[in-house]
């Protein structure tokens, strides 16, 4: 009798053994594994590099670890095409079984990759798309934007160019939903008339009969939504046509940053742009970041590199506060709705469709003492400004 107990309770001790190990297990990852799928090829190239540089090197400075675990970052080139992306998605998901998604740059894109994405229940933490369909009635648990939603720069020079005393204005914006979201977004603040607007293929790079029909309008200012090297060409083509002597350029912070500037360079001399960052902000961690991007990179970083490597270190906070246990995904959204970093971009917090509520300046392009060609900050157009689709998202809050 007392060996069959002691054999019961030896059992007991071991099977409780086992459960403590395996709630260790569940409780703690023994890394973290990262999907940055982003455009590498073709026009939209820059921005996805820049979002990368930014990502490595948030993970640099946290000694290659996210929330105290070692990560894995498997990086992809989307190539900018929705059908390439959402096969190189299904990928990171199903073979490699990524902990976190990031990094896409086009909306159209993104609107591709986020159903399975969140069929998956991984995290997407968004370092430039934010369409207004996952900002309204799309909107996700599983999605978190760590840049804007993509009216809102656009709402800021809507109001910028109104306030400026502009009556007449060209809109000019690439032909997809972020393009569509952009000129709705200016549209929603300017209270002047439009007088021209055009929708152009992503892939065009001539803007020629686009610059007639600006002259023959009669606008006092032109808006421009061109990002990369879309936005390369047309400055060169706008300023080659004359066009800059009669009417103001406007643009948002896409269409006006260190990447175009670096190509484009006097011409954009005056150049008024918004975003919600720039390379100028005063605080601690911002300087940090504009520092060591230099010194590893040599350039200036960009919008795009902030939101990569504010997305790194928003996904280091929740890991750690989780304590690593990438399982508990109640537990993990609540940790990345709590932002508990210091953004670049000065304080922020989210929303309850997982979009920035935040502040947006306005930016000049100008020489600075070191005669660099390069923004300067200005002020602030918006504080604390959310996006105008967070009344259609019905997700229940945390």
């Amino acid at each position: 009798m007392k060996a069959t107990r002691a054999k019961a309770l030896s059992l007991t001790l071991a099977a409780a053994a086992a459960l403590s190990l395996f709630s260790g297990a569940a409780q703690a990852a023994d890394k973290v594994k990262v999907g940055l799928l982003s455009t590498l090829s073709g026009p939209g190239a820059g921005l996805g590099i820049d979002i990368r540089d930014g990502f490595n090197l948030a993970l640099k400075q946290s000694g290659g670890k996210l929330g105290g675990l070692p990560a894995e970052v498997i990086v992809a080139d989307d190539q900018g095409k929705p059908d390439a992306a959402k096969q190189t998605a299904d990928r990171l998901l199903k073979r490699d079984q990524v902990d976190f998604m990031t990094g896409v740059v086009f909306s159209n894109v993104m609107l591709a990759v986020g159903k399975p994405i969140f069929d998956a229940k991984t995290f997407y933490i968004g370092a430039n798309a934010g369409p207004s369909q996952y900002a309204g009635a799309e909107c996700n648990p599983y999605f978190f934007s760590a840049s804007y939603q993509n009216d809102n720069q656009h709402e800021a020079v809507g109001k910028t160019v109104t306030d400026k005393g502009f009556k007449k204005v060209a809109l000019l914006a690439p032909n997809y939903p972020a393009g569509k979201d952009a000129l709705t977004g200016f549209k929603r603040f300017y209270k002047g008339e439009v007088v021209s607007e055009a929708y152009t293929p992503l892939s065009q790079l001539d803007y020629g009969a686009e610059l007639s029909k600006m002259r023959a309008s009669g606008a006092d200012s032109v808006y421009i939504f061109l990002p990369g090297g879309l936005g390369v060409n047309f400055i060169k083509q706008f300023v080659g046509a004359g066009l800059s002597k009669d009417m103001t350029l406007f643009g948002p912070g896409f269409s006006a940053d260190e990447d175009v500037i670096r190509a484009v360079g006097e011409p954009m001399l005056g150049m008024f742009n918004t975003s919600q960052w720039a390379h100028d902000l005063d605080n601690a961690a911002n300087k940090r970041f504009v520092a060591d991007f230099q010194k590893d990179y040599g350039r200036l970083p960009t919008l795009y590199a902030s939101q990569g490597y504010d997305a790194a270190r928003l996904m280091d906070a929740a890991v750690r506060d989780v304590k690593g246990n990438l399982a508990d995904k109640a537990g993990l959204r609540k940790a990345i709705a709590a932002a508990k970093f210091d953004s670049v971009r000065g304080a922020f917090k989210f929303n309850s469709n997982g979009f920035p509520i935040q502040d947006y300046y306005l930016r000049v392009i100008t020489k600075d003492a070191q005669g660099r060609i390069t923004n300067r900050t200005l002020n602030t157009v918006f504080k604390n400004h959310a996006d105008a689709y967070v009344g259609q998202c019905k997700m229940p809050a945390l």
